[in-house]
């Protein structure tokens, strides 16, 4: 399967009720993935093609070795921001 088409797939899961939640970010393992995209494995080049394949639909992927992450990236526009004085104080 195509990364833009597993993307596809994780944006709809985003949309979806399930874990007690209507909607959201959610964790789902490495090996479920693997299975969606039909690999045995998950190279560099896979994971930096499914990242930018969601971030184009306006998701993060984040890979925490043995699960990945899928977020809104609107989840992050109101974070705080460093700034040079922030860092001058450090």
């Amino acid at each position: 399967m195509r990364h833009d088409d597993v993307a596809k797939q994780l944006q709809e899961l985003y949309a979806m009720p399930f874990g007690g939640k209507a909607s959201g970010r959610f964790r789902i393992p490495e090996k479920l993935v693997k299975e969606m995209m039909g690999r045995r494995r998950l190279y560099p080049e896979d994971r930096t093609a499914l990242t930018r394949a969601l971030f184009e639909r306006g998701f993060v992927l984040i890979d925490m070795d043995s699960f990945f992450v899928v977020m809104s990236a609107n989840s992050f526009v109101n974070y705080r921001r460093v700034g040079k004085e922030a860092l001058d104080a450090s």
